[in-house]
């Protein structure tokens, strides 16, 4: 399998002989901040970063690069760090209608097929076959305080590539425990910038929920991504290295904007 960070959440991934554009959040930089969210939902806990327009950088390479050759998106959840979403509420705006989506529930497939796409999957917890590859929704939860919505993690399996758990959106809790338990991935791919807001507290993992994986899949290998794009993000790469060097986790790869590792 290999893995190439994109942007934030946004990875290419190829695995047994498909590649899977996951939450292709693909806007160019600076093109909106929480202020401009209608009806301001959403504060950060240091207001001043409500208005640093996100994301933070521009793709590391041209978009028809990033597109070329998918055979699915794969989208854990709609929010606009995820996916590129209009005004008009339709999302996907750049991609190829034309690709088959995988989603995580009935409301998000209603709006990829609002919005011009001809195949919608709701990926399911019993697990669905995409070429020689198996996937099954597992559970995530999407906040400390109140879950900001819903949100999926995804175990692949296939006879020819290492178990991939992609944890998507959620911080570290029971149910994360037991997806590692039950299916012993070798690759673990980690949302990890500690973004939060006042109303939902943390929304995705900080170090000592990366320090919580590595203990319980000490033989795997982490991806840490979702880093350096967003403005609720508690936590930058060169910080998480540091907590998690005071943590003694050394068992991660945390790819650069571009950068492909292969497992």
């Amino acid at each position: 399998m290999k893995l190439t960070q994109i942007r934030n959440a946004t990875n290419r991934l190829e695995y047994a002989d498909k590649t899977f554009l996951i939450d292709p959040w693909l806007m160019p930089k600076h093109q909106f901040s929480f202020v401009d969210v209608p009806g301001k939902p959403y504060h950060v806990p240091d207001e001043m970063k409500e208005h640093l327009p996100m994301p933070f950088y521009d793709l590391p390479m041209p978009m028809e690069e990033i597109l070329a050759g998918i055979d699915y998106y794969l989208v854990t959840h709609i929010h606009p760090d995820h996916i590129d979403m209009s005004m008009d509420g339709t999302v996907g705006a750049p991609l190829d209608k034309n690709v088959p989506v995988i989603c995580q529930n009935e409301a998000d497939a209603t709006v990829f097929k609002k919005s011009g796409f001809h195949d919608v999957t709701v990926l399911s917890d019993a697990g669905m076959l995409f070429g020689q590859a198996k996937l099954t929704k597992v559970p995530a939860l999407h906040g400390t305080v109140n879950p900001c919505g819903d949100a999926m993690g995804i175990m692949f399996e296939s006879e020819i590539e290492k178990n991939f758990y992609l944890a998507g959106d959620t911080i570290w809790y029971s149910a994360v425990a037991d997806s590692l338990k039950r299916w012993k991935p070798e690759v673990v791919a980690l949302n990890c910038c500690a973004a939060e807001t006042v109303e939902n507290g943390r929304l995705i993992m900080d170090a000592e929920d990366v320090h919580c994986v590595a203990k319980t899949v000490p033989n795997a290998r982490l991806y840490l991504t979702h880093l350096d794009n967003v403005a609720h993000a508690a936590l930058t790469r060169h910080t998480l290295k540091g907590n998690l060097a005071e943590r003694n986790v050394t068992n991660y790869d945390m790819p650069k904007d571009g950068q492909s590792i292969i497992y």
